[in-house]
């Protein structure tokens, strides 16, 4: 069932835990967050806290226990399994912070694996997904395996993957952590434009002050809640 919501994202009460009984461990305790369309919103907060957890269970890639996890006012544990495989491959993108792709694939063809999902003819696929490459500068590299690549150019490449079948939502973990400082904010530059520019939202988790600037707004959490959101005027104000 969808309402109408201003909102992209839209978590109340949410939790997760794993074990059961006396193992059991919560890794979100009550998590409340929104998330606005052509929103970035990053995700920060020590090692542990719930952050990979709670976009893990936004991108319907973890079941949440308890609380409402709405995407574009829609939940989708109401669809079936089908419906909701099909929503996550037209809305999410998600770029793994272990960058998750293929070993014997190239480039070209991990990038056009969500296009096929889709039901895209093959040629069209490669010519989109070269088009993603070149946008992370990587058109010369479409027919390089990955481990012909070095480990930013296979995290340029799984970013290219998030976004080369136009989702509403991409979701990152860590999109940075192998890559210098300049190829850095050439990424989030290029998540930035291609992510948020046409209303499109971008949740990314992160270790990396170096990006922080890069955010409209910050969430900090700690022990699987949300401490505090802070602000891009309130940041350049302090």
């Amino acid at each position: 069932m969808t309402s109408s919501t201003p909102w992209a994202v839209r978590c109340a009460g949410l939790t997760k835990s794993y074990g059961s009984k006396e193992n059991r461990v919560f890794a979100l305790r009550g998590v409340d967050l929104e998330a606005a369309p052509g929103e970035l919103l990053m995700l920060v907060g020590p090692s542990g806290c719930g952050k990979t957890t709670l976009i893990s269970v936004v991108a319907g890639i973890l079941d949440r226990d308890e609380g409402l996890c709405e995407l574009f006012g829609q939940d989708p544990r109401e669809l079936s399994g089908r419906e909701r495989v099909a929503f996550r491959g037209r809305n999410i993108g998600f770029v793994f912070q272990a960058f998750n792709l293929i070993p014997s694939l190239s480039a070209l063809e991990n990038v056009s694996i969500p296009l096929l999902i889709l039901g895209k003819r093959r040629g069209e696929a490669e010519a989109r997904a070269a088009e993603a490459l070149g946008q992370v500068g990587l058109g010369d590299r479409v027919r390089s395996l990955p481990a012909q690549l070095s480990g930013g150019q296979q995290q340029r490449v799984a970013v290219a993957r998030a976004l080369v079948h136009d989702p509403r939502l991409v979701v990152c973990d860590e999109p940075t952590s192998a890559l210098d400082h300049r190829t850095g904010m050439q990424v989030m530059e290029t998540l930035r434009s291609l992510a948020t520019g046409n209303g499109r939202t971008l949740i990314i988790v992160t270790h990396d002050a170096r990006i922080f600037g890069c955010a409209d707004r910050i969430a900090h959490m700690d022990d699987g809640r949300i401490e505090r959101i802070e602000t891009a005027a309130a940041r350049n104000t302090a």
